[in-house]
């Protein structure tokens, strides 16, 4: 397969995981009604950042597959973690398990830390471009706690 086709394969697969749990839990976002904790963005600021931390997320990988480092453990905690990340946005608009949210979205961050330090030990470029997704699901995390201990 060629260059191209990788980071187009590679950039699509996260960006239309993400298209379609938006979609899923659109009906269900309560984020506008919720009291919410210092900082919190306006409810916009969701899909433009979710949309380029999946493209960064694909980019990432796609670096690794076109070079060839991608191996059984890499592709397994890369599709895990964005797993977990799809199913956190269920967990907490859909069925508004907010405290059970919280330890799903730490997991997620373990998860992210882990990814980087694999992609980071093939290719550092490949890790560090998972570095605003760390930050943003840490941001998220304060949020997820926020909202839980808010609106009990």
């Amino acid at each position: 397969m060629n260059k191209a086709k990788i980071y187009i394969k590679s950039i699509l697969i996260p960006v239309i995981v993400g298209g379609i749990v938006g979609l899923i839990t659109s009906r269900f976002i309560d984020y506008n009604s919720l009291q919410k904790p210092p900082f919190s963005p306006p409810g916009i600021a969701f899909p433009i950042v979710w949309t380029i931390l999946y493209i960064l997320m694909g980019i990432s990988y796609g670096i690794l597959k076109s070079k060839e480092q991608v191996d059984d453990e890499i592709n397994f905690i890369y599709y895990f973690q964005l797993g977990v990340n799809a199913l956190w946005s269920i967990f907490f608009f859909v069925f508004k398990w907010r405290l059970f949210s919280f330890l799903w979205i730490l997991l997620l961050a373990v998860l992210v830390i882990l990814m980087i330090i694999k992609f980071y030990n093939k290719n550092k470029t490949a890790g560090l471009i998972q570095i605003p997704y760390l930050l943003w699901v840490l941001f998220a995390s304060y949020l997820n706690i926020g909202f839980y201990i808010l609106n009990r």
